[in-house]
């Protein structure tokens, strides 16, 4: 007797093929010129096939921009913001995985695309923020609390500002291409916020 196929399995493959295909697309014709018949078409299933699950398009690429982000992290082994006890360390290990990310063309189109999408689009960009941003810099911030618990930085210290120091800058030369991104860069990034805060600090 044949085996009936796994309606699963089948499903997950459509449903990756949608979100990848959303990506790509992004990454080629921007969000404005993106539409649903477009991805479909690109991941060889039907319009209603999306429709069944997303309402938008924009809501087809929060999802796409989640599971980018989980195979960057899988690519990487990410395995959790380090704690190794040396904070200058651990961000400089973190941020150069970020830098090396952002120069990746697999992940670079896109997160451009997704970027500028969430500008223009609110209702995008506020569900970008909350669900894939905030985590993220929740990550920074628990490192920094840490490390401040641990009287490495000043009890006032402001963290998330300090979150904002350490990766606006990196974001706004990758965003804009003011200069190269590098290891080096984001080393100096590290090195120049914890001397300043170390210096506010001292005073």
């Amino acid at each position: 007797m044949p085996k009936t196929p796994d309606a699963t399995r089948r499903s997950d493959r459509s449903r990756r093929a949608i979100l990848d295909s959303a990506l790509t697309l992004v990454g080629e014709v921007g969000y404005n010129k993106l539409t649903i018949e477009a991805i479909a078409a690109r991941a060889g299933v039907g319009k209603q096939t999306i429709y069944r699950w997303w309402p938008s398009k924009a809501a087809v690429l929060l999802d796409a921009s989640l599971a980018l982000a989980g195979d960057a992290e899988t690519e990487a082994e990410w395995t959790g913001f380090p704690d190794t006890g040396d904070l200058a360390a651990d961000l400089k290990q973190v941020l150069r995985a970020t830098v090396d990310q952002f120069n990746d063309e697999k992940y670079d189109a896109p997160t451009r695309a997704l970027t500028a999408a969430g500008a223009t689009d609110p209702e995008l960009g506020a569900r970008f923020t909350e669900q894939l941003l905030e985590p993220q810099l929740a990550l920074y911030e628990a490192r920094l609390r840490t490390a401040r618990e641990a009287g490495r930085l000043a009890p006032d210290t402001d963290l998330r500002l300090m979150v904002e120091m350490l990766v606006g800058p990196l974001t706004y030369r990758w965003l804009l291409r003011t200069a190269p991104l590098t290891h080096a860069y984001t080393d100096a990034l590290v090195d120049r916020v914890l001397g300043g805060v170390a210096n506010v600090t001292a005073r």
